[in-house]
């Protein structure tokens, strides 16, 4: 780690630590609710896996629950993901809604490959095709990636590499745990906001 993000690994256990003491029945309904929707609708596995660049372009697997019909990607190849993406199950809409696919990431944390707040991870592949398209957006490689980020925050999940690179190297630039704080609680009202105005469509 460097000096700027040295915080991070006490930081990101602490705030784990303390969320699962203080919402634990909540965290255990939620731990046995979604593994059910998910299996229930398709009979499909429960989890997804896939390979993501963390830290200095070292390669981890990142973990997720399905939110997408099982083998979505064996005709396609990888592609980027959007809102109205047709291999979305009904469940895996809702969850997509209010990241809740995104709780087994927390194992990632714990590993030490992920980070509660920075840039999100992306694919090998997705990254090559990125960095040539828009220079430098592999700069974003210099500090953990995170479930929560700056550019989630303004644009969601589906920001364009353009956006994503702008608000990651500003978040690198002003890094520090109050900021990370702020990101964190000001993440939940802006999902429950975008969760109704897509509900009201």
């Amino acid at each position: 780690m460097t000096e700027r993000d040295s915080y991070k690994r006490t930081f990101d256990l602490t705030i784990i630590i303390l969320s699962y003491l203080l919402f634990l029945p909540l965290w255990l309904l939620l731990w046995t609710v979604i593994p059910l929707m998910i299996w229930v609708e398709d009979w499909g596995p429960v989890f997804y896996t896939q390979e993501r660049l963390g830290k200095g372009g070292r390669r981890f697997t990142i973990v997720k629950f399905r939110t997408m019909i099982h083998n979505a990607e064996a005709l396609t190849g990888p592609i980027w993901a959007s809102d109205d993406d047709e291999r979305i199950t009904r469940t895996g809409r809702l969850l997509r809604k209010l990241r809740l696919d995104e709780i087994p990431q927390v194992v990632n944390i714990v590993k030490g490959e992920m980070s509660l707040v920075g840039p999100r991870p992306e694919r090998p592949l997705l990254t090559e095709q990125f960095d040539r398209e828009v220079p430098g957006f592999s700069k974003r490689l210099q500090v953990q990636p995170g479930v929560a980020g700056l550019a989630q925050l303004k644009e969601g999940y589906t920001a364009s590499p353009r956006s994503k690179l702008k608000y990651d190297l500003l978040y690198i630039r002003k890094m520090n745990p109050w900021l990370d704080l702020w990101l964190l609680f000001a993440s939940v009202p802006v999902t429950i906001q975008r969760w109704f105005t897509q509900t009201k469509h």
